[in-house]
């Protein structure tokens, strides 16, 4: 069963993170962890099957409900549609938790793997009332925990 108690962060799709940044923190005095830009980052999605689609985030160092800033390709792309895009919660069965979300009726929109090679470290679930929750590998947890305390993530912008 998904812990909605392990929820961690709200993702906002944006048109400009560097600019969506400026807004938040001036309004909400939020700061920002490094921002992580991946030129081809694998996405899965029913529609186009496994693809590589370029993903610029960054995560509010503030939490424990931090605020994600997106912007990218496939389910990433804001389109004429900026604003809160999901919830994201710390899984540690990703495969079993997907699975069993879309015995209920879920539909999967996009993970990081092909589900015949186990959805990967993140997957995006979606039940028919239409709330989109991000279960996320908790195995990445420190290296998270990490990178909203000031240290490096793997994807900074040169």
């Amino acid at each position: 069963m998904i812990d909605y108690q392990r929820i961690y962060h709200v993702g906002v799709r944006v048109p400009d993170v560097d600019a969506a940044m400026a807004e938040m923190s001036a309004a909400l005095g939020l700061t920002w962890a490094t921002v992580q830009y991946f030129a081809e980052r694998p996405v899965w999605t029913p529609e186009r099957g496994l693809e590589l689609v370029e993903l610029t985030f960054t995560y509010s160092c503030e939490g424990p409900q931090h605020v994600e800033l997106l912007t990218g390709g496939s389910v990433w792309a804001c389109g004429d549609q900026p604003g809160a895009h999901h919830v994201g919660v710390w899984c540690d069965d990703i495969a079993g938790e997907t699975e069993r979300c879309l015995s209920l009726g879920w539909t999967l929109a996009a993970a990081a793997k092909d589900p015949a090679d186990g959805f990967g470290t993140f997957v995006y679930v979606v039940p028919p009332s239409g709330l989109i929750v991000e279960l996320v590998s908790s195995a990445a947890q420190p290296r998270f925990e990490q990178w909203f305390a000031g240290g490096l993530m793997g994807g900074e912008r040169a």
